[in-house]
């Protein structure tokens, strides 16, 4: 993972930040977010990480209404933070999406459900930056699915967030089930998890 020079009020220059990561040529299958105002360029994830995202993108179709959807690759802006996020899976309504321009990434206060599988590299950023950047943006519930927990692989349901600070939910060891609340209802099997790789 690497990083460009830190800008110590990011939302000033939010337009140029973001006209630079959509017009850069960045490593293919790389992960290009903007973290606080900084450009973060991850490698590509791992197959056990593509494993849980593609497993609970199947879940979540299974209860989302008709107009919202799961993505993938979807880019959710803070702009006033200087935050440009890629989650693993983001659950969203479509009119959010299909109201940002072609190539720019939707609003983050839009999304329903944020979820991070972490990857060895970047597991802070998404335990400690991406959960406080989601509470503030008031992001409803924060799913965090960390395979490399010290006590061992956990997955964490953070809600009710207050300024930048989520509530924990719920918090179990992979293998155990874990219920996101309505408008979901949806119990997660964590035994569906590969456990290896990055």
């Amino acid at each position: 993972m690497s990083a460009l020079p830190v800008d110590p009020d990011p939302g000033r220059h939010w337009d140029d930040l973001l006209r630079f990561w959509e017009e850069s040529d960045w490593p293919e299958g790389s992960k290009v977010e903007i973290i606080e105002g900084i450009i973060v360029v991850s490698p590509p994830p791992a197959a056990p990480h593509n494993r849980i995202a593609e497993t609970l993108h199947r879940l979540m179709y299974t209860v989302l209404p008709a107009d919202w959807g799961a993505y993938e690759t979807l880019g959710v802006a803070h702009p006033p933070y200087g935050r440009l996020y890629i989650p693993d899976l983001v659950v969203i309504p479509h009119a959010a999406v299909d109201e940002a321009e072609e190539g720019n990434a939707v609003p983050l206060t839009a999304a329903e459900l944020v979820v991070e599988v972490t990857s060895l590299s970047n597991a802070s950023y998404d335990r400690i930056n991406k959960a406080a950047a989601y509470a503030q943006a008031a992001v409803p519930l924060y799913l965090l699915i960390d395979r490399f927990a010290p006590p061992g692989p956990t997955v964490t349901l953070f809600g009710e967030p207050q300024g930048d600070v989520y509530r924990e939910l719920q918090k179990v060891k992979f293998g155990e089930a874990i219920h996101l609340p309505e408008p979901f209802g949806l119990t997660i099997d964590t035994g569906l998890f590969p456990y290896g790789g990055n």
